[in-house]
């Protein structure tokens, strides 16, 4: 028997008993656009995420104390901190580090910060006057702290623009005062809202002067004294100077710290720090297509019930084909092709309502985050694979049922 006529012979069988075959469709539908909607979710939140750390600068250089885990970017936190503000300090120098164009220490802390009846807990970070230069952040109201301010261990306070909106709402806070774990501190400045993305806002932060930070804040004194940081911030004159500033900076901590053996700091690059994060949600992206895919293999069943409902059904038929002398490579490619057929009709019109999901879900807000996808050609194409994959696969048994049936016998059945 021809290809074409046992492509009509399929259809004309699937035909038969529409409303069966639709609802047999709906599960491969579901499974396809299941996996099309989270796998758009969630390479939608790893682009906004890598976007967001793209745009505080591709020459970047993190230095962070402690010695790296297995070649990771992250850090192995709990060790004292080896960092001081004076470390920071003595990586402008023009002769030992040529190629640091400017430096941004950080300490970071957790703390309630009340203004009137409105509270909030957020992040505290320490900074110095060089912060938003070298992090890529502005001011969109008031000033951003001083040297003097840094100097004098002012109990100045800029507000994130989401911490601005829930303490003070849309009026200005500029000049208003806040406490800070029970300090009062008065509000110079509210950063632009650089947005969150579907993992946390960037805006749900508080800066105060670095030293303000340590001394009236907590902190915990060096054994050789100083303001500790949690992190360095490095800008690199130029992306081809990477390689060079690691170099001058690793001299300059270990000449500092008199190492002789194991460094007690790790330099790393904002984009290793972006690799690390699309291997770390690449895992996450296909943990999500994964659960979705078992809505798939349910399908798949589904497929399988009925077209062993077909056999029996169609016995009769199954043994006149054979006296007219249908082989059985004959019968089990038919049946094997309606089974195909269903599940890749399912999967084309699973797409569609994928498409449409991921379509729908993009820019809404849900839970407060909002959603961002991105739909991807190749997400389709595989899921369409797939499905046409499970087709074949649960519509194999059934057709091998049908093709070793014995012509007297299935023209016997009732």
């Amino acid at each position: 028997m021809s290809p074409l006529t046992t492509l009509r012979t399929a259809l004309s069988s699937i035909g038969a008993n529409k409303l069966r075959a639709g609802l047999t469709l709906l599960g491969i539908v579901i499974g396809v656009a299941a996996v099309i909607s989270l796998m758009s979710i969630g390479r939608g939140a790893q682009a906004a995420i890598t976007e967001r750390l793209e745009a505080l600068g591709t020459n970047l250089l993190f230095v962070q104390p402690g010695a790296a885990s297995q070649g990771n970017v992250f850090f192995g936190q709990g060790s004292a901190s080896t960092l001081t503000l004076e470390d920071a300090n003595a990586l402008l120098d023009p002769v030992f580090a040529p190629s640091v164009a400017a430096v941004a220490p950080e300490l970071r802390s957790n703390g309630q910060v009340v203004a009137g009846r409105e509270n909030t807990f957020t992040q505290i970070i320490g900074v110095t006057p060089s912060y938003p230069s070298v992090r890529n952040v502005a001011v969109d109201s008031g000033e951003f702290i001083t040297r003097g301010h840094v100097d004098n261990r002012s109990e100045v306070v800029v507000l994130g623009s989401s911490v601005s909106e829930t303490l003070f709402g849309f009026r200005d806070p500029v000049g208003q005062t806040v406490r800070i774990n029970g300090r009062r501190f008065e509000v110079i400045g509210v950063l632009e809202s650089q947005g969150g993305g579907a993992f946390g806002s960037f805006d749900d932060q508080v800066l105060v002067p670095i030293t303000t930070a340590y001394y009236r804040l907590g902190g915990q004194r060096t054994p050789q004294g100083g303001v500790t940081v949690q992190t360095i911030s490095v800008q690199v004159k130029s992306a081809d100077s990477m390689d060079s500033a690691v170099r001058e900076i690793g001299t300059v901590l270990r000449l500092r710290h008199r190492i002789t053996g194991e460094d007690d700091f790790t330099i790393n690059s904002q984009q290793e720090t972006i690799e690390a994060l699309e291997e770390t949600t690449d895992t996450f992206v296909v943990f999500l297509g994964a659960i979705a895919s078992i809505s798939l293999l349910v399908g798949g069943i589904g497929i399988m019930n009925i077209m062993l409902v077909s056999v029996t059904e169609r016995t009769r038929e199954i043994g006149i084909r054979k006296a007219m002398g249908a082989k059985r490579k004959d019968i089990m490619l038919q049946f094997v092709t309606e089974a195909t057929l269903l599940s890749l009709g399912g999967g084309l019109a699973g797409v569609v309502v994928g498409l449409g999901l991921s379509r729908l879900l993009d820019g809404r807000s849900l839970g407060g985050q909002d959603f961002q996808t991105t739909f991807s050609g190749d997400i389709a194409v595989l899921a369409l694979v797939v499905s046409g994959a499970i087709g074949l696969f649960f519509g194999i048994y059934p057709a091998m049922r049908a093709a070793a049936l014995h012509p007297i016998d299935a023209l016997r059945y009732e």
